[in-house]
């Protein structure tokens, strides 16, 4: 069964679901979306947890003329009011620019407060719908009258582009905090997750219903579900499992948001999701080491080992700026962390036969649930409440913090005579907060196809980098120099990392590798293809494909958002 609501019932179009012919709405399935109305897919009408695989909105396209408004968030406003049947829904649910409440609910889960500045464009309303009608209405209302529209689902978008826009155009945030609802089915071994969700809630629903059943998805608990899976989603289970995307059920009727980035293709409300085993216990390990503890030496061996241990490990390795406990004398960190799906008496002797270097011993590590390894791997202290989960709000370095951040893939090994060029950078001022987070690939990553989904980084990866530097609010006037620190580190790791293209990570977005215009002009393809290469390799261009099917009037659209061909 299939429940469609399209935005008018009196416009017939068809759906074509497994060479089934539904009316009123339109999907090509089989890995590409023709999709040309309001479509909710395998769901129900009331927008809460479906039961059946997907819930996704698109438009149709609107053949009478749009009104261009010189009050476009009055009209706005009075086309919604309209289509909201409940007036006392309406006033709890939409906040403009005049509400009081208006600041305090944009920056609720806006994670980098570098777009929390007065000079930050802001929407001009921010709708939090209850049901997916709301959403619908909101939709329809924007399109009517040429409003964007930013979606939020936890709000950690590298470059704020769930919230804001660096376009200049008026837009309207659809912000999906209320429709967090988990439903764990433990004996299916399945879950039910809405797109508002963060990702410790997920874990946490799991969790209270079974220690030995897990998702591969990542280790930020605040992050928001929808976003997450719409950019792929690795996490400390990926080389066993794969992708949080690689485990959506029924996921290729819809190929292009398993990856394929959000904000391109309409609204995922809802996912329903495989769940995978993992023991009762896991192990969890961190080991530091300094330079003058012989890190470097460390960090170089690692690149030949780790994405060739078992698939029940997952390391990665944190470089930092820190005192030596010694002499309190400035120097750089390396921070070996690990999860293993495991026992501390099978993980001792394995590290000690793989990588006798490091020197892992029973005292480095930790015996846990997966859910409470998850809270480890954000620096929570250990033993810490797994309510945490909860917690929507919660600084790191990546979240509640002035930052900015790049990606690399790296198939070559690093000489260790780099690592030592790299290794001043972080003494200069700006890295006083700097990171780089190496996590290593292999496992089943190198065991699934680069066009599976449309997250292409696979086989033949060794381990991604993450890089970040953070500043704080007072410094926030001076930026720029903290920028030109990451750009001066990323352009440094230039001769290291991919090539043709140098690849990067779209969950991890960054706009200095490129960017769409405001007008979807005949231009926009090549432009897009430059950033697009580097996120999606080949599979770009069936992305482009896709949204030139989907919407190919360029609705959902924002700087980095998959465009259709002219």
């Amino acid at each position: 069964m299939t429940m469609l609501l399209p935005f008018f019932s009196s416009i017939p179009t068809t759906v074509y679901v497994n060479s089934t012919v539904y009316v009123n709405s339109a999907v090509y399935v089989n890995s590409t979306v023709y999709v040309n109305s309001a479509v909710y897919v395998n769901s129900t009408v009331n927008g809460r947890i479906p039961q059946f695989p997907f819930l996704l909105i698109v438009l149709l396209p609107l053949s009478w003329r749009i009104s261009a408004s010189a009050q476009p968030a009055q009209e706005f406003l009075h086309c919604l009011s309209l289509r909201f049947h409940n007036s006392s829904s309406f006033a709890k649910l939409v906040y403009t620019q005049h509400n009081s409440s208006y600041s305090s609910v944009l920056k609720s889960s806006a994670q980098n407060l570098r777009f929390t500045t007065p000079s930050t464009p802001t929407p001009l309303a921010i709708v939090t719908p209850l049901l997916a009608s709301h959403i619908q209405a909101a939709v329809y209302c924007c399109r009517k009258h040429r409003l964007q529209v930013r979606t939020r689902s936890g709000g950690h978008d590298f470059e704020g582009l769930s919230y804001t826009t660096a376009y200049k155009v008026p837009f309207v945030v659809i912000d999906l905090v209320n429709l967090r609802s988990v439903q764990a089915n433990v004996e299916k071994a399945t879950v039910w997750v809405e797109s508002g969700a963060t990702i410790g809630e997920l874990y946490y629903e799991i969790a209270r219903k079974s220690r030995t059943l897990a998702f591969p998805a990542g280790i930020g608990h605040t992050v928001g579900v929808g976003g997450h899976l719409s950019g792929g989603g690795y996490g400390v289970l990926f080389r066993k499992y794969g992708l949080g995307a690689d485990n959506v059920i029924d996921a290729h009727l819809f190929w292009a948001i398993r990856g394929g980035g959000g904000g391109s293709f309409g609204i995922v409300l809802a996912w329903k999701l495989k769940l995978v085993p993992v023991p009762a216990n896991v192990t969890v390990f961190t080991v530091s080491k300094t330079l003058e503890q012989n890190a470097t030496k460390l960090v170089h061996q690692w690149q030949y080992i780790a994405h060739k241990l078992p698939k029940e490990i997952h390391t990665s390795i944190i470089i930092s700026r820190v005192n030596s406990s010694e002499n309190e004398k400035m120097t750089v960190q390396a921070s070996f962390t690990g999860i293993f799906l495991g026992s501390t008496d099978e993980l001792v002797p394995l590290m000690e036969e793989k990588f006798p270097q490091l020197g892992i011993v029973k005292e480095d590590c930790f015996e846990m649930s997966w859910a409470e390894s998850n809270l480890c791997a954000t620096q929570c202290p250990v033993g810490v409440s797994l309510e945490t989960l909860l917690e929507r709000s919660q600084k790191s370095v990546l979240s509640k913090t002035f930052f900015k951040a790049k990606s690399d893939f790296v198939k070559q090994l690093i000489p260790e005579s780099a690592f030592q060029g790299l290794w001043p950078k972080f003494y200069e001022d700006e890295a006083k907060f700097a990171s780089m987070v190496f996590v290593a690939f292999g496992g089943k990553m190198e065991e699934i196809s680069e066009t599976e989904s449309p997250y292409p980084h696979r086989a033949g990866n060794l381990y991604s980098i993450l890089y970040v530097v953070d500043w704080e609010e007072e410094e926030n006037k001076s930026s720029k120099k903290f920028m030109s620190w990451m750009g001066r580190v990323y352009n440094y790791m230039t001769p290291y990392v991919s090539k043709s293209p140098r690849e990067a990570y779209s969950n991890y977005r960054d706009l200095d590798i490129g960017a769409n215009k405001v007008n979807n002009d005949k231009e926009s393809y090549a432009e897009a293809r430059v950033w697009g290469l580097k996120y999606f390799k080949n599979n770009f261009d069936r992305l482009v494909h896709i949204k030139t099917k989907v919407d190919s009037q360029n609705f959902f659209r924002h700087e980095q958002s998959i465009p259709p061909l002219s």
